[in-house]
């Protein structure tokens, strides 16, 4: 008996989304900022703004307030983190795919003090299926790289914001 009847035809390939243009991707990574930041009453709370989105990029800033600072006078380094971790959060579900932090590092490398503005700048530096590789440097107003993190992403089901049907 020969088994050619029996062999399975290879499965078709499967179909890629086609990418969205430019100003589609923009304009939907704004959306999501806007809707994420809508509901993030911590960032919201330290004074955090949005001074940049893109697909796969954020830029966010927070001023070092009085309350901000530990035993040394200096800014506790978890705001620095948190600061952080918000550009990285911003940064990943840009792409409104729903995705949360795997797993982070953060190196301190100078002190910051009150009245500081911190600009922290999300980069990415890989994204394939389901996980994802960001760096964001935290400087202050002076161009001084107060820390350096690295967030790598998990990107779960659903989406941040409803997108239309396509067309």
């Amino acid at each position: 008996m020969s088994d050619r009847g029996s062999r399975q035809q290879p499965a078709p390939a499967r179909q890629r989304e086609a990418a969205p243009s430019p100003q589609k991707a923009q304009a939907l990574a704004e959306r999501v900022a806007s809707a994420m930041f809508a509901n993030d009453a911590a960032s919201r709370a330290l004074g955090m703004r949005i001074e940049s989105i893109a697909p796969g990029r954020a830029e966010l800033t927070m001023t070092v307030r009085p309350d901000m600072l530990n035993g040394h006078a200096i800014c506790h380094g978890g705001y620095i983190f948190l600061l952080a971790d918000s550009t990285f959060a911003f940064a990943c579900n840009s792409y409104n795919r729903n995705t949360v932090a795997q797993g982070c590092s953060i190196d301190y490398i100078a002190p910051a003090h009150a009245g500081d503005v911190l600009r922290a700048t999300g980069v990415e530096r890989s994204r394939s299926g389901r996980t994802g590789v960001y760096d964001i440097e935290v400087r202050d107003q002076h161009a001084r790289t107060i820390a350096l993190f690295r967030g790598k992403s998990y990107r779960i089901d659903g989406h941040v914001v409803e997108e239309p049907p396509a067309a």
